[in-house]
């Protein structure tokens, strides 16, 4: 495996790490504590276990050659049974004789391994016979063999005579240890976490135009004034919003009282020969402060409710229809979601006319996408919009006569409300090109 160059760890590392808070701050705290841990079971297995596990081994080792060397002075009966009762009475070993025997050839190993090295190395330290020696057959003894002239000297000793038994409770402590501040940890990370996670989904929500009365400042000191610095700065915005809105409706109100009383006096005087051409002239105005007055407003204050989308494409479409285009829909009629059902009528009303006003043929189609999300499709077969002018025609006031007929009761804005609408409930809308030949909005939207 070839090794990565110094300067390609940072990056490798940072595409692995946790990228949400939650996961770095646990990361943060985990990372030490696994180290502090290692660190602590490796200093305690060798300088304390291997050394305690040495000496005994080295002990038990000198009793068992004590045992071979008695047995050589003197092989006989007796002299094993007086062996055998002092083994057993000092030492707590058994030893007896099996006459004739070999040394088992199969050596038997545990599976760390620590144990048998360290026991065999004191054997032949001790030791000049041949030996055998199993740790694993007996749970709480060891099986050590010597061979002899006259057979094999058997010693079977108790377990903890060769290894010191009682580490397994100070791993188990540790873990224990462990588990419980991890647990600690992540109780105190989760919380703080939570307060930064809600902080977040009160700004997506207000961002949607809802408005979330039950978030209140918790959490850390710096969370709780982040959280304050974002209420204040939401009351400010929300307060220029509604003085826009006022504005323009004030605006709207004085001026149609103006355009009430030049429709009643044209009304009311003789007819004449431009009598017409000034009634459309009042028409353009009143729909352009309609207009003007819908950007304002935007739909905020609208409670989201949930909707057929079906139903809201057939009611664009039979709109489309009266302006004299065809229109096609196609859309499941179980597709529903959560939204602002006048605002995001106005979208699809704006778009669906300006199709209609610059195409033929019309096709508006809806579909869940794979995320959870929507995604409405508004088709046209008209003359379209360069791809380097799709930006420039979501501004407001934006009028693109080079490439599509000038809507001439428009002012620019059905886009710019659309995209507000879009963005208002967290998704937006994108321009491409249709099958049909002409410009295709499409409106997704988030699960």
């Amino acid at each position: 495996m070839r090794l990565l160059p110094a300067s390609l760890w940072p990056r490798f590392l940072r595409r692995r790490l946790p990228t949400s808070l939650w996961g770095r701050s646990l990361l943060i705290i985990v990372l030490p504590v696994l180290v502090m841990q290692v660190a602590v079971t490796w200093a305690f297995f060798d300088m304390h276990w291997q050394t305690v596990t040495a000496r005994l081994s080295d002990g038990l080792a000198g009793d068992i050659a004590w045992a071979a060397e008695s047995w050589r002075d003197d092989p006989t009966p007796e002299n094993m049974a007086i062996i055998s009762e002092r083994a057993e009475r000092s030492m707590s070993l058994s030893v007896q004789l099996r006459e004739g025997d070999l040394l088992p050839s199969e050596n038997r190993r545990g599976p760390i391994g620590v144990v048998d090295r360290t026991l065999g190395k004191a054997l032949a330290t001790r030791l000049d016979q041949p030996f055998w020696f199993d740790t694993t057959r007996y749970p709480a003894y060891v099986d050590i063999r010597v061979q002899q002239p006259q057979g094999v000297l058997r010693i079977i000793a108790p377990r903890e005579r060769a290894v010191a038994t009682q580490a397994h409770i100070f791993v188990l402590w540790l873990t224990i240890a462990t588990v419980l501040l991890m647990s600690v940890a992540i109780l105190f990370i989760r919380n703080q976490v939570r307060a930064i996670e809600r902080l977040a989904e009160a700004a997506e929500a207000f961002g949607r135009g809802e408005a979330s009365e039950r978030f209140k400042p918790h959490g850390a000191r710096e969370v709780r004034a982040a959280a304050t610095a974002f209420l204040a700065m939401r009351e400010r915005i929300q307060r220029h919003i509604d003085q826009r809105t006022a504005l323009l409706a004030s605006v709207s109100h004085d001026l149609r009282t103006p355009l009430t009383r030049l429709r009643l006096e044209l009304a009311l005087a003789p007819p004449f020969k431009r009598a017409k051409a000034m009634q459309g002239d009042l028409d353009e105005m009143e729909h352009m402060i309609d207009e003007y007055l819908a950007f304002a407003r935007g739909e905020a204050g609208e409670a989201a409710q949930t909707v057929s989308i079906s139903d809201m494409l057939t009611a664009a479409a039979d709109d489309a229809r009266r302006a004299g285009a065809g229109v096609e829909v196609i859309a499941p009629t179980d597709l529903a979601a959560t939204l602002r059902p006048l605002a995001f009528k106005r979208a699809l009303t704006n778009l669906t006319g300006n199709a209609a006003a610059h195409g033929e043929h019309v096709r508006l189609s809806a579909r869940a996408l794979p995320s959870g999300g929507l995604e409405v499709a508004i088709e046209d077969d008209g003359p379209g919009i360069p791809e380097e002018m799709h930006e420039e025609a979501f501004r407001p006031f934006s009028r693109l006569d080079a490439s599509r007929n000038q809507n001439r009761k428009g002012v620019g804005l059905g886009l710019a409300i659309a995209r507000d609408v879009a963005r208002g409930h967290g998704g937006d809308i994108t321009l491409e090109r249709s099958d049909l030949g002409g410009l295709k909005a499409l409106i997704r939207l988030p699960g």
